[in-house]
């Protein structure tokens, strides 16, 4: 009895150790994608986690995208940090510059032995996230553009042909005007994110820059030069536009989607990411069209840039664990996941492969819209001026032009005393990043 009760406690002990000996490697993941994406985001971490033995990646939600990434900042200081963390695209220039804390993405699979091309990624996003000279450092996840959303049954009841979206800013004041005019609308168009959509992506869809130097790719010493004459004349005309209702001002964010969702406005500029939760909620026939344009400042718009978020990873784990960050990312960046991410989400299909995919899968017969975000993001390769921006501390810096914008939509001040007044201050907090990071 007492030999086979030895016998029975030795079987138990190799079990135990071949079960620690087998035990998956965890890699953590800090995102910021509640809700339904955490969800989708759950979702793809199952799969990979089905797809081999030797890993376990643990998603895990942190909060919005200041959030998430002043979480992992605290985290690395305090040595409890993850291995992959979300960072939206503003933050890029303040996790280039934490010296020690990233493993840049290009670093990571050569060190690994794991093919990685650059080339596979749509344009506009592998050029926002790589240096200078081609290297990607943080692998894309989700990203989007602005697009202008719009009620086609409103167009109709108004006399205008929905087919027929309006291209440019004059021709959208004037379809704004016949649509409230005939009283199917209280308000022309409002805007999302405005130093995203108003600012920025105007800037780099009429091709002028946001700041010297590259927008801030060609190195710290990068000043704001949003105030120039382009950028305020629009902001003067979206100012003039309000006082007859052709533009309405809702907030700094996504707070003016009920007003289109409920019928009150014709056209709404947002994410293109915002495309599944509006066809889920709006009672009309939902159109999408391209960011319109200036005919006076260009003849043709270039391109839009990205919003959205890439996965930074940071530094100080062990060299197994980074094995298996290394092969989520290539598993996370395949054509199979991004196509269904990109159908599920309405964030852009970040590679060609999976852009072709989705088109093989009739994704775009049935769903024609979902493709006009990324014709506008790849309608010509990014010039310095198009292909994104770079600041340091650009998340206090968007607050600075948040602030100046509602100023002029409140007239308190003119279009150009507001933008000056943002490029003075903002270039301060550039100056005070630049002499962080020497």
């Amino acid at each position: 009895m007492a030999k086979l009760r030895s016998i029975l406690i030795a079987c138990c002990m190799v079990l135990m150790i071949s079960a620690t000996a087998f035990a998956a490697t965890e890699i953590q993941w800090w995102h910021a994608m509640g809700g339904k994406l955490g969800e989708k985001v759950n979702e793809i971490a199952d799969k990979f986690n089905a797809s081999q033995s030797e890993y376990k990646i643990v998603p895990t939600y942190k909060g919005n995208y200041t959030e998430t990434m002043t979480a992992a900042i605290a985290g690395f200081r305090a040595g409890k940090h993850p291995h992959l963390v979300q960072v939206f695209e503003v933050g890029t220039a303040t996790m280039m510059a934490a010296k020690g804390a990233v493993y840049p993405v290009y670093k990571l699979m050569a060190d690994m032995d794991l093919p990685f091309d650059t080339g596979r990624f749509l344009d506009g996003v592998a050029a926002y996230y790589t240096t200078t000279d081609g290297k990607m450092l943080s692998m894309p996840f989700n990203s989007s553009t602005p697009v202008v959303f719009y009620n086609k049954d409103a167009m109709r009841k108004a006399g205008l042909d929905p087919s027929h979206p309006p291209r440019t800013w004059p021709e959208l004041a004037a379809v704004s005007r016949k649509m409230i005019k005939a009283g199917v609308v209280k308000y022309g168009f409002i805007t999302g994110w405005q130093s995203w959509v108003q600012l920025e992506n105007f800037s780099a869809w009429h091709n002028v820059p946001l700041g010297t130097l590259e927008n801030g790719f060609g190195g710290l010493g990068t000043e704001f030069v949003f105030n120039g004459p382009a950028q305020v004349k629009h902001i003067q005309q979206l100012a003039d536009w309000q006082k007859d209702d052709v533009f309405h001002y809702a907030g700094r964010r996504s707070d003016g989607n009920p007003l289109f969702i409920n019928g009150e406005s014709a056209f709404l500029m947002g994410s293109s990411a915002a495309l599944a939760g509006l066809k889920d909620n709006c009672k009309f026939e939902l159109g999408i069209t391209m960011l319109p344009y200036w005919p006076d400042l260009v003849k043709k718009p270039r391109n839009s840039i990205i919003g959205g978020a890439t996965l930074w990873v940071l530094a100080k784990h062990k060299k197994a664990e980074y094995k298996g960050v290394a092969e989520f990312l290539n598993f996370l960046s395949s054509p199979e996941i991004q196509a269904d991410w990109h159908q599920f989400t309405g964030y852009l299909p970040i590679t060609y492969a999976a852009y072709e995919l989705s088109k093989k899968q009739g994704y775009y017969k049935t769903m024609p819209d979902a493709e006009v975000a990324i014709k506008q993001m790849t309608l010509n390769p990014p010039t310095p001026n198009s292909k994104g921006l770079r600041f340091g501390n650009y998340v206090q810096g968007r607050d600075i032009i948040n602030e100046e914008l509602e100023n002029v939509w409140t007239g308190k001040k003119t279009a150009q005393q507001a933008l000056t007044d943002a490029v003075e201050r903002g270039n301060a907090l550039l100056r005070k990043f630049e002499k962080a990071n020497k």
